[in-house]
């Protein structure tokens, strides 16, 4: 009986050892199941955000797009207005110094930054730390920061030098000459030659003639910044693509 129940007793055992270790390799199959859900919840949300930035990046590429075909145009047209100060032809060209006011108006590169906050304020942002998409994004941002100090820089100097043209003349035939169909004006009391010579001493006056002296070098500056984000952002897109697809 002794050897019986022994016998018994050791099937017992193993049949309860077998259980136990059925249910431990159910549990690691269940948590390796359940890490594998959650790295693929992780890698979809990731996506997500880096989707996010992804158009961000497109929209910002497309406005540095067309601020560089404006200041470009801008600032050949400041270039010409300065060698004709220079030749003392200001008279002959004033239809070109008065299109030159195009460098009063306040251009800021305005990107959208809110995808990359969202993901450097999630607990995904740790997947890419450290990484070249990483590295990327700093430099993006860095570029952005500088841009706007040098716009800043130019605006200010700009509103400055506006402020105190405010003071010195009547800007009204000025402002309606510029934004003023021109069939309008010519229904008006105000003769065209009126318009003309207001023009012509608001163009030489010393504040028009410093902003267009300071837009036609400083606007290549910022348009090589420009290039130089947009080539960074390109590089954002493709590494963002590797990573996605």
């Amino acid at each position: 009986m002794d050897l019986l129940s022994k016998g018994k007793t050791n099937q017992y055992l193993k049949y309860a050892i077998g259980e136990i270790v059925l249910v431990v390799i159910g549990i690691l199959i269940a948590l390796q199941i359940n890490n594998w859900n959650q790295t693929r919840k992780d890698t979809e949300a990731l996506k997500e955000y880096l989707g996010k930035i992804k158009s961000h990046t497109l929209m910002d590429i497309q406005w540095l797009d067309t601020l560089t075909v404006y200041r470009t145009e801008m600032g050949r047209k400041c270039k010409m207005a300065r060698e004709s100060i220079l030749d003392k032809t200001e008279k002959q060209n004033l239809p070109l110094f008065m299109s030159c006011g195009g460098a009063f108006m306040d251009y800021y590169f305005k990107p959208n930054t809110s995808g990359y906050e969202a993901l450097k304020t999630s607990k995904y942002f740790g997947k890419i730390n450290n990484t070249h998409l990483d590295s990327l994004l700093t430099t993006y941002y860095r570029l952005v920061d500088d841009i706007a100090q040098t716009e800043n820089s130019y605006n200010d100097y700009v509103n400055s030098q506006e402020n105190y043209l405010s003071t010195q003349f009547d800007r009204s035939l000025i402002l309606a000459y510029a934004f003023l169909p021109q069939d309008s004006l010519k229904i008006r009391a105000t003769p065209q030659a009126r318009y003309y010579e207001d023009f012509a001493k608001y163009t030489a006056s010393p504040p028009y003639r410093n902003v267009i002296g300071l837009a036609a070098f400083q606007f290549d500056a910022i348009v090589y910044q420009y290039g130089e984000l947009k080539k960074i952002g390109r590089e954002v897109i493709k590494e963002i693509n590797v990573i996605t697809e």
